[in-house]
């Protein structure tokens, strides 16, 4: 009988220490959860001292709601051999990393670094590039300018397309090689930096089979990307830059001037809605109405888009266009100069009825 109850009672412990144990599961599994897993866009920087004690870490981690307990991280961390492996620094964290990711983290080292993003449009000039990044406080425009017109070797060293640059003529070397795009910077970033990180993009645009295309063109990088500069002014729809870039081919293939009044627009360093006769006989090796072939450089900042028309233009025997002056964002073109003029009345007529179209 009492070896009955003996077995009763041993029973009965069995089950208690198997239902503990279980809750202790239980209770360390979801503790080692996220405190909050609907949380992750809630990030709070997170500073880990240096020197700091495992014990001092869980209590900091503890403070900002990134961990459930203290304890279990302290634990955590010894039990894998990770609690002599934390650096120091400033780490974003939120209440949606689980424990484990929380403790990978801060052993990855993976810092966080404050960064600042900017924007520079197809067809900015190093001057607009220059007031944009003033106005967002992210340089000096005056030193910018500088160093974009007359580059340090510190930069040009860097870059082999640089060395095809006449500089004699040009009012800033780096005018069209500072790509357009959208960048993450770190915080407080110089100017030098900033330009060389413009560079490198631009490099990467300028593939080894563009180069070799270039040169199947008989073609320089530097005038390739003189030429797409102008296309990117004169166009305005991506579908269309190819069909500008054949005409613009066309009339250097023939020693004819090509007349673009991007050219123009840039000597005199405005945007005009109606350039006057004066205005094409402005004396400049820019001015594209007197001088045959490319200008000495780059007027803009041109995009992929126009740097591949540049290179790969659409074979047409058009040799003329003019904007439409209405709402398409689209040129008409002609292969003579009676059609261009037809053409050219055309758009007169859409301006004076308000960009609506004939």
């Amino acid at each position: 009988m009492a070896a009955k109850r003996i077995m009763v009672v041993s029973g009965s412990l069995l089950a208690l220490l198997l239902f503990a144990l279980l809750g202790l599961m239980f209770t360390v599994n979801a503790l080692l959860m996220p405190v909050d897993a609907r949380a992750s866009d809630h990030t709070v920087l997170v500073e880990i001292p240096s020197g700091a004690s495992t014990e001092q870490i869980a209590s900091v981690l503890k403070e900002a709601g990134i961990i459930h307990n203290s304890l279990l991280f302290r634990l955590y961390t010894r039990w894998y051999g990770l609690d002599k492996r934390f650096i120091a620094g400033r780490y974003q964290l939120n209440p949606a990393m689980s424990l484990e990711g929380v403790a990978a983290l801060i052993v990855s080292g993976e810092v966080y670094r404050e960064t600042n993003w900017f924007t520079i449009p197809e067809g900015f000039t190093v001057e607009q590039i220059a007031a944009r990044l003033s106005e967002q406080g992210l340089v000096d425009a005056a030193l910018f300018l500088e160093l974009a017109g007359r580059p340090p070797t510190t930069i040009t060293a860097n870059f082999a397309f640089l060395q095809e640059i006449e500089s004699d003529q040009v009012k800033h070397l780096l005018e069209g090689y500072l790509f357009p795009d959208t960048y993450e910077i770190p915080a407080g970033a110089t100017e030098e930096e900033i330009i060389s990180l413009m560079l490198k993009q631009l490099d990467t645009v300028l593939t080894d089979q563009y180069k070799q295309r270039a040169q199947e063109l008989g073609m320089s990088m530097h005038q390739v990307l003189t030429l797409a500069s102008i296309i990117e002014r004169e166009g305005r729809v991506d579908q269309e830059r190819p069909l500008i870039a054949g005409v613009f081919h066309n009339r250097l293939a023939m020693n004819h001037p090509l007349e673009s009044c991007a050219t123009i627009q840039y000597i005199l360093g405005e945007v005009k809605p109606v350039l006057l006769y004066a205005d094409l006989r402005i004396p400049s090796p820019f001015n594209t109405y007197q001088n045959p072939g490319l200008p000495p450089g780059p007027i803009a900042a041109p995009g992929a888009a126009s740097i591949h028309a540049a290179l790969y233009p659409e074979v047409t025997d058009y040799f003329y266009f003019v904007y439409r002056e209405d709402s398409s964002g689209e040129h008409y073109f002609s292969r003579t100069l009676s059609e261009h003029e037809a053409n050219s009345r055309r758009a007169r007529q859409n301006r004076a009825n308000g960009g609506g179209g004939s």
